[in-house]
């Protein structure tokens, strides 16, 4: 089942189910997706039952398919993301046996064919590929062995930085405000079945392709998690329930070999000149440059459809 949000003026739209081709959808029996997150079980069971898909779809018609959400939960848990970081940065290496995770903003996540705002080119603005998932109501303490038991649906995420600003915030301690802002999201949220055999151990095993101005950036394969995501609820849901709605994301995806598949940010990509050069040579993104994402099945499939935004000056 595929979900989105039509913009009908809004801050929530209006929530339709997506035919299987991608080409029409039908209205949904609630109004918007968080109210059928909160009362999922009553709803899912409607929006599978239907079958018939009237209307034709406008790709940009839609908005992000949750298009503000209670709480945006945002992990780092691929290692060779973390350890090229740590290499190009001359940071030592953080030894910990929990999953890296912040919370960023949630009260806006843009539209997948948005302008995105920026308040400055010196910022170093910076796109993120990554994928996430939404869940429905998590209890306060729930193990990762029941934690998947809450994942309703995955979704594909373009997680906006300013990198000049980042270095400084996390120096403070008191975590990232200003590098960063809003993120983007794919038009389909998906439920795990979408992606058969490609979900596996609660991991998208779906390459995700980033292209910067039309070329292609990086082909990263998102399976290579040292955490799953039923690893990633329990850990946010240890001293806290998780509301439905609540989104977490999986952090930069990453691989081993990003020489030969390329990266999901450009941060990455300066990491490795630094590492092979001794100097960054990438630059960041300008006013006008435009990202497109989009996560494929090895049958080719793109399930989330295709985040396509630029930038420009707010």
């Amino acid at each position: 089942m595929r979900l989105a949000t039509l913009d009908n003026g809004s801050k929530d739209g209006r929530l339709i189910v997506v035919s299987p081709q991608a080409t029409h959808y039908a209205l949904a029996p609630v109004e918007t997706l968080q109210a059928a997150l909160e009362d999922w079980d009553a709803v899912a069971p409607q929006l599978a039952a239907i079958t018939a898909f009237p209307e034709s779809l406008d790709s940009a018609s839609l908005l992000a398919p949750l298009p503000r959400a209670w709480q945006w939960l945002d992990g780092s848990v691929y290692p060779s993301h973390g350890a090229l970081m740590d290499k190009a940065l001359g940071h030592e290496p953080l030894k910990a046996d929990f999953p890296l995770m912040y919370q960023g903003v949630s009260d806006t996540f843009y539209a997948p064919t948005a302008k995105v705002p920026m308040a400055d080119e010196a910022l170093g603005i910076d796109f993120e590929g990554e994928f996430g998932i939404i869940v429905s109501a998590v209890p306060l303490g729930t193990p990762a062995a029941e934690a998947h038991r809450y994942i309703r649906l995955i979704v594909q995420i373009n997680d906006w930085s300013l990198r000049k600003l980042a270095g400084p915030e996390m120096k403070t301690g008191f975590g990232w405000i200003q590098a960063k802002p809003p993120c983007g999201m794919a038009p389909f949220a998906v439920t795990p079945d979408e992606l058969g055999d490609a979900w596996r151990n609660f991991r998208p095993a779906l390459k995700l392709e980033v292209q910067w101005n039309g070329q292609v950036f990086g082909n990263a394969d998102g399976e290579p998690m040292a955490y799953g995501f039923d690893e990633l609820v329990a850990h946010a849901a240890r001293t806290r329930a998780l509301v439905a709605g609540t989104v977490i994301g999986s952090g930069t995806v990453s691989n081993e070999s990003y020489r030969e598949v390329g990266s999901s940010c450009i941060a990455e990509r300066r990491g490795i000149e630094i590492v092979d050069h001794g100097e960054a040579r990438t630059g960041f993104m300008r006013f006008g440059d435009t990202v497109r994402m989009e996560a494929h099945l090895p049958d080719g499939r793109a399930p989330f459809g295709t985040i396509d935004q630029t930038v420009v000056q707010a």
